[in-house]
């Protein structure tokens, strides 16, 4: 399995048009000042993988826009991987499906991931990140990665598929395997994503038979139960939507969670605010997405030819909507480097996407990462970091790899 590089010549014109690369960087400023600069010279620029579009409107029309697709089998083929028992399952996840079939499976199970759902979760969201955080107020220091965002959120994924919260390891072990999907490196990953994939998908399995007998309050119930007219989920459609849920919203969670925390403590400031002023924590998950996501782009490709901005994309081109340049565009958000988790009145960050594949688990997400802000923020005060911040590479999934830090105790 080979990465087939992407070869502006043979697919179109792009004089004048700036080059980016940030994918190798470990370093997130860094990343975003070399966006930044690209962004400044035009809004689109050829990345090693295709064209990427860096300006809100453009990044917004991409993800809202018919005529591009999600990339085939969640962006393999992109790795040179386009057949295969990886590539089977890829293709038929609802991450990387359109259309019709893609329209029916978000219609049956929208009311599974509805609000009040995520909502009747929140004290044992509460419970959680107490718990994690209750240690760690003892001695005044932690790293933040592998002392608390490493046991947070998968018992709540667990809790809300209806698993026992003491399989939650579990979960954790095969969500980190599958998750290396996205790490550009399946020449070597691929056997133990495909292994961890098959593991997950015989625990649901007995999960999905024992509720298909006895349905419960959790989702795989309310799968089960999903139906439209006539119209119900397959079983191999409730172990893919089971997955996708415990994949998408684990990973990127905890990332987000620890990248939160590395921007706060950047900024004690912001910190002491939140803490003194609790019922900012909605709106500081919301510029911390913004100011440090951890999902930098996402994929789509092509379907027609299609004119962005003067520039003309082919059809069948794999096209780059960079969220984390929407994000911080200066003609959208003013001072857009700045911090401020007071920041109100503005255009709807792009992180969790747009259009018809906005993220199913946002409102789970925004209220795990609320909550443990808030409780983080009052009881671990007076934040420094240690050390250095180390961050994964800027491709796929990021986040600090360690995150040492120092704060008052007996909070």
């Amino acid at each position: 399995m080979t990465t087939e590089p992407f070869d502006s010549c043979t697919s179109f014109s792009v004089t004048g048009l700036p080059t980016l690369a940030y994918d190798h960087l470990q370093d997130p400023d860094e990343a975003h000042r070399a966006i930044a600069d690209a962004r400044r010279r035009a809004p689109i620029a050829i990345g090693p993988h295709g064209p990427e579009v860096l300006s809100y409107e453009l990044v917004r029309r991409v993800l809202r826009d018919p005529r591009f697709s999600t990339a085939a089998g969640l962006g393999l083929d992109v790795q040179g991987i386009t057949s295969g028992p990886l590539w089977d399952r890829a293709t038929q996840n609802i991450l990387g499906l359109d259309g019709a079939e893609h329209h029916r499976l978000r219609r049956l199970v929208s009311h599974a991931f509805a609000p009040r759902g995520a909502e009747r979760l929140r004290e044992l969201i509460v419970g959680t990140i107490d718990s994690l955080v209750e240690p760690l107020t003892r001695v005044g220091h932690c790293d933040i990665v592998a002392d608390l965002v490493r046991g947070y959120p998968t018992p709540i994924i667990c809790a809300l598929l209806g698993a026992p919260p003491q399989d939650w390891q579990l979960f954790s072990a095969w969500t980190d395997e599958i998750t290396k999907l996205f790490d550009w490196n399946l020449a070597n990953d691929g056997p133990a994503v495909l292994a961890a994939w098959q593991d997950l998908d015989a625990y649901l399995a007995d999960m999905v038979e024992q509720r298909r007998h006895n349905l419960s309050d959790d989702l795989i119930s309310d799968l089960i139960r999903a139906e439209d007219g006539c119209d119900r989920l397959t079983h191999g459609e409730l172990l893919m939507l089971a997955a996708a849920l415990l994949v998408a919203g684990t990973d990127t969670t905890r990332n987000q969670l620890a990248a939160a925390v590395h921007a706060l403590c950047d900024h004690p400031e912001q910190w002491a605010l939140l803490a003194r002023r609790p019922e900012l924590a909605p709106n500081a998950v919301q510029e911390v997405m913004r100011y440090y996501p951890v999902v930098l782009a996402t994929m789509r490709r092509a379907v027609e030819d299609v004119n962005l901005d003067g520039v003309v994309i082919p059809a069948g081109t794999l096209v780059i909507a960079n969220t984390a340049a929407a994000n911080r565009d200066p003609a959208i958000y003013a001072d857009p480097h700045r911090l401020d988790i007071t920041r109100d009145g503005q255009p709807a960050i792009l992180t969790f996407g747009g259009g018809v594949h906005y993220c199913l688990g946002s409102h789970l997400a925004r209220i795990e990462l609320a909550e443990a802000l808030r409780i983080i923020a009052q009881r671990m005060p007076d934040p420094r970091r240690r050390a250095p911040a180390r961050w994964h590479a800027m491709s796929g999934i990021t986040g600090p790899a360690e995150l040492a830090i120092e704060f008052t105790p007996g909070h």
